[in-house]
C-alpha cells in the first residue's frame, strides 16, 4: 500500500509541490528564462489547465500553464516516473494548445509561440544529456527547378516522376471537365478574397457566398445528370459554408452523382 505524504516532506518534483511553486509568476518566470534562455518581461500562470475538445478524443490536462508578454503560451510539467512515447506526448499537448489559440477567420501568421517543457529527474531519450531541444526545422534538398516558368516547366529533365508529373499535366490541360472546375474554383477564391478585404460587409457577403455555393454546386451536379428533388433540396436547406465547400469537394473528385450522394 502506497504511503501517504504530508506536505512538509514533500519535494519540488511532487506534482502538488511544483504547481504550488510555479503558480508564483517570479518563480514560473525565472525557471522559464533559464530553460529557454530568454528573457520574459511578466507572465500570467494558470494551473491544471484542462483542454477536452471532443468526448471520442483525448483530452489533456495541463500542469502548469502561463503567457507572457508576447502572448507566447507555455506548459511546464513534472515527470518523476517514465511514461511511453514522452516525445509523442509533447506533441500532442502542444496541438492541443494551439486549437484554441486562433480563432475562426484569423490568420496563420498570427498564431502566438508555445513551448512544452517537461522537467525529468531521468534521461528520457538515453542520450546523457541535461537538456533535449526539439524545434520546427527546415531540411534542405537538392536544388529542383520548382520556380520555373511554362516553357521551362516542359523541358526535359531525364527524370522519370518528372516525365510522369509532366505527362499527367499535360492530361489534364486537354480535359473540358478539368478546365470547367478549375473555372468553379476561380470564382469560388474570388468570393473568399472578396470576404477576407471587405470584413464590414462579412454578414452580407457570407449570405451571398452561401447562394453562390448553392448555384454552383447545383450547376455542377447537373453535370452528371438529374438530381433528385431530395438532394436538391438539401443543399438549399443547408447555410454552412464550410459544409457546402466540403460538398464542393467531394462533387470535384466524384466521377458519378451516386458516387457523389455516397460521400456527402
Amino acid at each position: 500500500m502506497r504511503r501517504k505524504h504530508r506536505l512538509k516532506e514533500l519535494t519540488i518534483k511532487d506534482n502538488f509541490m511544483f504547481g504550488a511553486v510555479m503558480m508564483d509568476e517570479e518563480n514560473c518566470k525565472g525557471l522559464l528564462e533559464r530553460v529557454l534562455e530568454i528573457p520574459i518581461e511578466r507572465v500570467e500562470v494558470s494551473r491544471e489547465k484542462s483542454i477536452v475538445y471532443h468526448p471520442e478524443y483525448k483530452g489533456v490536462r495541463l500542469d502548469v500553464y502561463a503567457k507572457d508578454e508576447h502572448q507566447s503560451h507555455y506548459n511546464v510539467e513534472m515527470h518523476v516516473e517514465r511514461k511511453a512515447a514522452l516525445g509523442k506526448r509533447s506533441r500532442y499537448y502542444q496541438s492541443q494548445m494551439d486549437m484554441e489559440l486562433l480563432l475562426s477567420g484569423e490568420d496563420y501568421s498570427e498564431l502566438p509561440n508555445t513551448y512544452v517543457i517537461f522537467i525529468c529527474d531521468f534521461d528520457p531519450f538515453g542520450e546523457e544529456k541535461y537538456r533535449y531541444v526539439f524545434e520546427m526545422q527546415c531540411k534542405e534538398s537538392k536544388h529542383t527547378n520548382v520556380k520555373a516558368d511554362l516553357a521551362e516547366s516542359e523541358e526535359a529533365f531525364d527524370d522519370p516522376y518528372v516525365e510522369q508529373l509532366q505527362k499527367f499535366i499535360r492530361k489534364v490541360k486537354r480535359s473540358r471537365e478539368m478546365e470547367e472546375r478549375f473555372m468553379i474554383f476561380e470564382e469560388m477564391l474570388k468570393e473568399e478574397h472578396a470576404q477576407g478585404i471587405e470584413e464590414g460587409r462579412r454578414e452580407g457577403l457570407v449570405e451571398g457566398c452561401v447562394s453562390t455555393l448553392k448555384e454552383t454546386l447545383l450547376l455542377f451536379l447537373k453535370n452528371f445528370g438529374e438530381v433528385p428533388n431530395e438532394i436538391s433540396e438539401q443543399i438549399q436547406l443547408q447555410q454552412e459554408t464550410e459544409v457546402l465547400k466540403h460538398w464542393m469537394k467531394i462533387a470535384f473528385q466524384s466521377e458519378t452523382l451516386d458516387e457523389f450522394i455516397q460521400k456527402m
